[in-house]
């Protein structure tokens, strides 16, 4: 048996995201988990005003102490990033290592709306009031993640969900320096790329972190499982 891999996706996503890249994980001979933070996906109807960075942190953890995980390579994609950096600094000693798929990373206690553009914060909060009755922002079209087969689109178009407005408000709380001292690759994606993600290139920059490179769109375990499979064993 492989290295045990734990895929957490991004916002308005759910496990169901990462199909395609478990089922090759999969066949590669790892074991994988692939679960749906707290609020989306199909735990779209758990989400409540309490539903935050914290929560989502906890279920990241929540999956490796209850499989009782070990030597685990950790995947965040997008926003799933900040979960998966908590998550590593409450049990640092199960993870081998991490990967953030053009992950949105922030500094600790700064908050996700803190690494994106001002323009990008106003118009979701403005969002969440119009259309997601103050509590959550609705999601974009899949467009917008990178995705442009017809069919692709209509599968993501199904199943994204509202994202908890207070996810994006809450500090990343950490007592470790952020990435625990673990190995951590980013792999940016870079065709297209995602613009709202250049503070956390930044980021990513500064602590030295290793850079990997996968030309294809935002949503790249969607539009290229095979690319992104290669890119996170690195």
């Amino acid at each position: 048996m492989g290295q045990p891999v734990v895929l957490v996706h991004g916002a308005h996503h759910g496990g169901w995201c990462w199909r395609r890249v478990a089922a090759l994980l999969r066949e590669a001979g790892h074991e994988v988990f692939t679960p749906t933070l707290t609020g989306l996906g199909e735990r779209a109807h758990l989400l409540t005003p309490e539903v935050g960075l914290a929560t989502m942190i906890h279920d990241v953890t929540a999956v490796l102490e209850t499989e009782e995980l070990t030597d685990v390579l950790l995947v965040g994609h997008s926003f799933g990033a900040l979960p998966v950096l908590g998550a590593a600094d409450r049990v640092p000693d199960r993870i081998a290592r991490i990967v953030l798929l053009d992950g949105l990373v922030v500094e600790a206690g700064r908050r996700a709306f803190d690494g994106l553009p001002d323009d990008v914060v106003v118009q979701r909060e403005l969002d969440a009031r119009r259309r997601g009755n103050g509590l959550a922002m609705p999601p974009p079209a899949p467009e917008a993640f990178g995705v442009t087969d017809p069919a692709d689109v209509a599968w993501v178009r199904r199943h994204l969900t509202p994202q908890p407005l207070r996810s994006y408000r809450e500090p990343l709380a950490v007592g470790r320096p952020l990435g625990a001292g673990l190995p951590v690759a980013y792999v940016y994606c870079s065709a297209p790329d995602y613009p709202a993600l250049a503070g956390a290139h930044q980021v990513v920059k500064d602590h030295g972190w290793e850079w990997r490179d996968l030309p294809t769109g935002h949503d790249a375990m969607v539009t290229d499982p095979g690319g992104t499979v290669t890119a996170l064993l690195g």
